[in-house]
C-alpha cells in the first residue's frame, strides 16, 4: 500500500530489513524511501517478503550509520529512471540521478 510507514529493524551492509503494518506490506520491487536522521533519503528496493510483516530490501546507496527504528515509506511503485533522447551520452546512477555534472536530465 503506497504511503505505508514501516520501521527499519536490521541493517547488514546493503541489506535492510523493515517491518510494516500488516495492512501495508509492500510488493516485491517497490521502492522504499528510508528517512535518515540527517534529513536525507535512502532509496531501497524490496527483494523479499520475509513474513510477519517484514520485507528485505537492498539499498541503492551506502547504509553507513543508518540506525534501527527510522521510518521507511513505501512509494507504491518500482524505482524509475528517465529514458529518451535526453539520456543519450549522459552518466547517471541507478536512480537516474546525473553524475556527469551537466545538470538535470531532460527526458
Amino acid at each position: 500500500m503506497a504511503g505505508a510507514i514501516g520501521k527499519v529493524k536490521q541493517v547488514v551492509g546493503p541489506v535492510v530489513d523493515i517491518e510494516f503494518p500488516p495492512e501495508g506490506v509492500p510488493e516485491i520491487y517497490n521502492a522504499i524511501e528510508i528517512h535518515r536522521p540527517n534529513g536525507t533519503i535512502l532509496v531501497a528496493e524490496v527483494q523479499q517478503q520475509l513474513g510477519d510483516n517484514w520485507v528485505r530490501t537492498v539499498a541503492m546507496d551506502a547504509t553507513d550509520g543508518l540506525p534501527r527504528g527510522v521510518d521507511a515509506v513505501d512509494t507504491g511503485s518500482p524505482i524509475t529512471v528517465p529514458v529518451g533522447r535526453g539520456t543519450l551520452g549522459r552518466l547517471m546512477n541507478v536512480l537516474g540521478q546525473p553524475l556527469d555534472g551537466r545538470g538535470p536530465i531532460e527526458a
